[in-house]
């Protein structure tokens, strides 16, 4: 059997974010809840900035590091999202044509809520596997903005949703998958899967988002629970303490997973306070640190815990680090796979953190504004010409780079340009 996993892996985390703090204090909120947040700064979309964009600024990187042979053996692209943009065309054919990729490839896109990343990644995991194209690789780019509000009315919206605005957040990560496993090699066949219907969250129209945040949880612990049991009938002898030296969740909060990973520990293994938080802090915390920074990018959110880990954790020797991920609605996934001490000093090459310190650092005046002018770039848009000059900061802090954004909508179709 062939070696698979992720060959490259990049983050964006968007051009602009806002400070959680200070937008809980603007919107009045009760800032004591904010420990349980674990959230320090959101990812916020600017108008010229659109799901293409943030998928195309994530994987770039790792198609100018490749050479035009290795361009050429992408024969694969799946772009996994809630966001997409068209009922019909998918996102990867935007991101295959401004990328340069070769005509002779695949192009699809995956919905399965905050699921969709997992999914389109196993898909390349067994395109792989199945050696039907001895050395193809695959591009997989999981890509979600939150530019909705949350949807008016039913009883089902409980209080605890206004709190969903701090978290929501904005981000793509972009996974090449290959028979070349540098970052992160697969455990294959070591997979848990779990799934049924249940209206946790959902979105009913485009652009905006319902949900009972209670249910949300209780679905999340369910799966999460579920997910790697099977996940234990499969892999001999597999234990929740000692099998993984690290674990990457899905992550909408941090207190999500903090009372997830208490939760399962507890019933795994008999374990003292101090124990259940210093397992927390070496095991679980690495991967929360750029959730914290970016919030909750839905389809992407596992992947930022992935590298969040391999950046933030000790890899001095190999480690092996268990995913969890749960899509809404609902779908979840346990997995596995091993990273380097080469691994790891890979994915730091990417800069990942000068990126994110980089961003720029909305007002909330500015945010504020952002949110009045999201109407002009809603789903289904037919005509509009974006306006760079909005947040002039934020302008004047992409000025140069290289970055792909959204131009103007002509007749539905979505025109790209590289920098301002």
């Amino acid at each position: 059997m062939v070696n698979v996993g992720i060959e490259a892996m990049n983050i964006f985390g968007g051009s602009a974010s806002v400070d959680v703090t200070d937008l809980a204090n603007h919107r009045r909120l009760d800032t004591a809840r904010l420990e349980n947040l674990m959230m320090k700064e959101k990812a916020v979309a600017l108008p010229y900035e659109d799901p293409v964009t943030y998928a195309v600024n994530a994987a770039f990187p790792i198609v100018e590091n490749l050479s035009e042979e290795e361009k050429k053996r992408i024969e694969l692209v799946i772009s996994c999202t809630e966001s997409g943009v068209d009922f019909g065309k998918s996102l990867s054919t935007y991101i295959h044509d401004y990328l340069g990729l070769n005509r002779n490839c695949r192009l699809m896109e995956i919905k399965q809520a905050c699921y969709s990343g997992t999914a389109g990644f196993q898909m390349a995991v067994n395109f792989i596997l199945s050696q039907t194209s001895p050395g193809a690789k695959a591009l997989i780019i999981a890509t979600d903005i939150s530019r909705f509000t949350v949807a008016e009315g039913g009883d089902a919206l409980t209080e605890d949703w206004a709190y969903a605005e701090l978290s929501a957040g904005a981000g793509a990560v972009a996974l090449l998958v290959s028979e070349k496993p540098v970052i992160y090699q697969v455990d294959v066949g070591a997979n848990g899967f779990y799934g049924y219907e249940v209206m946790d969250t959902c979105r009913p129209v485009p652009d905006s988002e319902a949900g009972d945040s209670d249910l949300s949880l209780l679905s999340y612990l369910d799966c999460f629970e579920n997910a790697f049991m099977e996940y234990k009938k499969r892999v001999v002898n597999a234990d929740y303490r000692d099998t993984f030296q690290f674990l990457a969740f899905h992550t909408p909060f941090g207190g999500m997973v903090k009372g997830a990973h208490r939760t399962m520990i507890r019933k795994m293994a008999k374990v003292s306070v101090k124990e259940l938080e210093e397992d927390f802090k070496n095991r679980v915390w690495p991967g929360i640190q750029y959730c914290q920074r970016i919030g909750n990018a839905m389809g992407a959110t596992v992947f930022l815990s992935l590298a969040s880990t391999i950046y933030n954790g000790n890899f001095d020797v190999p480690r092996r680090v268990g995913c969890f991920s749960y899509g809404s609605g609902c779908c979840s996934e346990f997995y596995s796979g091993t990273v380097t001490p080469a691994g790891a000093s890979h994915l730091r090459k990417m800069k990942i953190e000068h990126h994110l310190n980089d961003r720029y650092t909305l007002t909330l005046a500015e945010y504020d504004k952002l949110l009045k002018n999201n109407i002009s770039v809603k789903f289904g848009t037919r005509n509009v010409e974006l306006d760079f000059d909005i947040i002039p900061g934020a302008k004047a802090a992409i000025k140069g780079k290289k970055r792909l954004l959204l131009k103007e909508i002509k007749e539905f179709h979505r025109e790209y340009v590289w920098g301002i």
